[in-house]
């Protein structure tokens, strides 16, 4: 098990938390911490200005190599960086077909507007696939059927160009 130790500053001290690469994952996934990781790295590489006041000799130790100083940044939790995580986009309900049976029901207990609403979903999702319908002709009748290219046609084009300059 790998520990993570952070030192922060605490009322005018110095205070060392252990935290261990489980609790640091709970946070972030390990794909969230090295693009993370690599990110900083960049940043660093391209001269951005260290968050940490690392002593020379601590430096000089690591060989002033980015990645290291980018960790050390990640584990003390001082870098800028945040992660938004994408969720997935609520699903339309659909709704079901309504028999005649179903409408004749809904009439009598005075779901007009119920039926007004199916009627016109339905209308819609005849529209739609109407246009499905028609844009896939036309990719049909538009569309080109490549071949693949010969060598001697190539050469046909460069004579053209050649001959014509």
């Amino acid at each position: 098990m790998y520990l993570i130790f952070a030192v922060m500053k605490h009322n005018g001290g110095l205070l060392q938390l252990k935290m261990t690469l489980a609790q640091m994952e709970e946070k972030f996934s390990k794909y969230e911490i090295a693009r993370i990781l690599g990110a900083r790295a960049l940043q660093l590489a391209m001269d951005a200005p260290v968050l940490l006041k690392i002593d020379p000799a601590k430096l000089e130790e690591i060989n002033y190599d980015v990645l290291k100083i980018a960790e050390m940044e990640f584990e003390s939790e001082v870098l800028p960086i945040t992660v938004k995580r994408p969720f997935p986009e609520k699903a339309d309900e659909r709704i079901k077909k309504i028999s005649k049976k179903e409408l004749e029901e809904m009439k009598k207990k005075g779901g007009e507007a119920e039926i007004q609403e199916v009627k016109r979903e339905e209308a819609e999702d005849r529209k739609i696939a109407e246009k499905e319908v028609e844009e896939e002709q036309e990719i049909r009748e538009e569309g080109e059927i490549m071949a693949l290219a010969r060598p001697e046609d190539e050469e046909e084009k460069e004579e053209a160009i050649e001959e014509g300059v």
